[in-house]
């Protein structure tokens, strides 16, 4: 699907628990840089032919580049269904996090799950290329917690989210948060079944962020700006911001918080308590 940003085939992600610890599985890396890109662009024979089919291939090629991304999303759609009923079936509320690298979706779990674990059971799937870090960050918090390393690719997708959710076996009416491969483009195209988007932007990131990615913020239903205790010391809108993404989602809830400091974090969490008593 991704071929312009890294992504490898689909089935390559690794389920890891907090503590198994990871490291580059060569193998793995093989299979993904000599299996997906070489069959999309392993049609080309020798000499003049070589000339005669690169030609016809690359008539063809916007086509079939179409006709896989509609493929994927098909399949993935699919199966984004299965797990949102499965979801519902046991009562549960789906959050997936979504930002750039560096937003601070796992500080703000930090925060979120310790006031809301006596209320609710929480459990969590982490997002990433490589490493258990943010695992065992959110493993120290003592709630279940299943790393999903996807190698190559840029998102998670609902197949992994179905095979982390049987590791995990979240309980009935329990809060699942999902903290997504950091990432603004990839990730807002794939359907994992949840409830909510909850994309999170810094104030380090530029207020126009919302107008850069604007798939992103027409996906989401929350949007979290995150490190504003850093505001004095940046050019960075909050009200500018806020506005773009208005202009790019209409009904985006808007939250201001610093995680460092803890200030906004009671309006957000008075609002996510809200939405459990409602599932």
């Amino acid at each position: 699907m991704c071929d312009t940003c890294g992504c490898g085939p689909e089935g390559e992600a690794v389920l890891r628990r907090p503590g198994e610890g990871s490291g580059h599985n060569h193998e793995h890396h093989h299979h993904a840089e000599g299996g997906g890109h070489q069959h999309l662009h392993g049609e080309n024979g020798d000499g003049h032919a070589h000339h005669e089919v690169h030609h016809h291939a690359h008539e063809g090629r916007a086509g079939r580049k179409i006709g896989m991304e509609q493929d994927v999303l098909r399949e993935n759609n699919l199966l984004a269904e299965r797990n949102r009923g499965y979801f519902e079936a046991k009562h549960m509320l789906v959050l997936n996090f979504l930002s750039s690298p560096g937003s601070g979706k796992t500080s703000l779990l930090e925060k979120t799950i310790p006031a809301l674990r006596d209320v609710v059971p929480v459990a969590v799937i982490e997002g990433d290329q490589q490493t258990t870090n943010d695992a065992d960050r959110i493993g120290a918090l003592g709630v279940p917690v299943i790393q999903v390393n996807t190698g190559t690719g840029c998102h998670l997708d609902a197949l992994m989210i179905n095979r982390a959710v049987k590791e995990l076996e979240p309980a009935d009416n329990s809060l699942l948060c999902i903290e997504n491969v950091g990432n603004l483009v990839c990730p807002a195209m794939f359907d994992l079944g949840e409830a909510l988007k909850v994309v999170v932007i810094s104030v380090t990131e530029g207020d126009d962020k919302p107008l850069k990615y604007p798939y992103m913020f027409h996906e989401a239903d929350v949007c979290i700006l995150n490190k504003t205790d850093l505001l004095p010391y940046v050019e960075f809108s909050a009200e500018t911001c806020r506005e773009n993404a208005m202009r790019v989602g209409h009904d985006i809830e808007w939250f201001e918080v610093s995680v460092k400091t803890g200030d906004g974090l009671d309006q957000w969490l008075d609002w996510l308590k809200t939405r459990l008593e409602r599932r």
